[in-house]
C-alpha cells in the first residue's frame, strides 16, 4: 500500500504534465494557426503567451531535477501532441503514431516514478 503523500505527488506530477502541454501544444499550435493558417497575427501573440506560461507550469512539478522533468516532459509532448491534432486538426494517428506515444508514456513513467534512493 502506497504512502498518501506519494499518491498526491503522482497526482499533483501528472496535472502538471497535463497543463504544460496544454499550454506548450496550445501555443504553439496558435502561432500554426497565424502563420500557416493565416489567422490574425493576435493568434500568434496569444501562442507567445501561452509557450511562456508553459515555462512557468514546469517550475512547480515536485521533483527539483531539471533535466529529468524536461526529459520527461518531451514524452508527454509527443502523446500531446497526437491528441491535440485528433482533436482540434482532425489529423487520425496510425497504429505507429499511436505505438510511438505510448512508449514516449511508459519512459515518462519510468523517468518519473522508478524507484530511486537520495536523489
Amino acid at each position: 500500500m502506497g504512502i498518501p503523500g506519494e499518491t498526491v505527488s503522482v497526482f499533483k506530477t501528472i496535472v502538471l504534465f497535463v497543463l504544460a502541454a496544454a499550454a506548450e501544444i496550445g501555443g504553439a499550435w496558435l502561432v500554426w494557426q497565424a502563420v500557416r493558417e493565416g489567422k490574425e497575427w493576435w493568434w500568434a501573440g496569444l501562442g507567445v503567451v501561452a509557450l511562456g506560461a508553459y515555462g512557468f507550469v514546469a517550475t512547480f512539478q515536485p521533483d527539483a531535477h531539471f533535466g529529468r522533468i524536461l526529459a520527461a516532459y518531451g514524452g508527454v509532448f509527443v502523446a500531446g501532441s497526437l491528441a491535440w491534432g485528433v482533436v482540434f486538426d482532425g489529423f487520425r494517428p496510425d497504429r505507429w503514431d499511436i505505438a510511438g506515444s505510448l512508449v514516449c508514456l511508459l519512459g515518462v513513467a519510468v523517468i518519473m516514478f522508478a524507484p530511486r534512493s537520495g536523489s
